[in-house]
């Protein structure tokens, strides 16, 4: 009964054992060390890229074809099996993220100030890894890696709609979709009747755009 959906239950159940060892190793004293997480995360993210070298020398042809391609990304797998599980889980997130978008505007200000107002910084934080992981999970489970989305469309949503999180996150919602099926459009027609991983064109999207951020950001 369950055997459908195996591959969304594994992907989220590691997603938040990873996310949730990545959040654990960068407290301490009961403070969250951004930089410790981010340093941790790049540590766990080799250790899961060698995994995944090892599974993909174990594999035979027809497994390590759909591995390469889940590696780059594609919706080619897409069907209503798959797509059930994963629109209950973004309908969740979707209604979950504004009803918090007060607490993450408090947070802007800096993490004292939000307790001054009140906010349970550190609840909130446990909420957004717990979030994060049941979304990301999901969504690579459904279409493998697609990279770069998250990172280009709140920036650009950001200089158009501003910060404040009750326009930002319905509007990045919105965005990112609209971004994947342009990036799906280009990856049927640029090669047609071949079609491109669709992570291969959100990178080449993405990747001088994270270049723009780096060398508009430096001082």
């Amino acid at each position: 009964m369950l055997e459908p959906y195996l591959l969304s239950i594994c992907a989220f159940l590691g997603g938040l054992g990873v996310t949730a060892l990545v959040y654990r190793l960068g407290r301490k004293d009961g403070q969250t060390s951004v930089a410790v997480m981010l340093l941790a995360g790049v540590a766990l993210t080799a250790l899961a890229s060698a995994a995944v070298g090892l599974f993909t020398y174990l594999a035979d042809d027809a497994t390590l074809r759909t591995l390469t391609f889940w590696n780059l990304g594609s919706l080619n797998g897409a069907s209503y099996q798959r797509l059930w599980p994963l629109l209950l889980i973004a309908s969740g997130v979707s209604l979950w993220l504004p009803r918090r978008a007060k607490a993450l505007n408090a947070l802007l200000l800096g993490e004292s100030e939000a307790r001054h107002l009140g906010i349970d910084v550190e609840r909130l934080k446990r909420e957004l890894v717990f979030c994060t992981a049941l979304g990301v999970g999901a969504a690579v489970a459904a279409a493998g890696l697609i990279g770069f989305v998250g990172l280009v469309v709140p920036h650009l949503v950001r200089q158009v709609s501003g910060p404040d999180h009750r326009v930002l996150l319905p509007a990045s919602l919105l965005a990112g979709a609209s971004l994947l099926l342009f990036a799906d459009l280009i990856a049927r027609m640029a090669l047609a009747p071949a079609e491109l991983p669709i992570g291969i064109v959100t990178a080449f999207l993405g990747a001088p755009f994270f270049l723009y951020l780096l060398v508009r950001g430096r001082p």
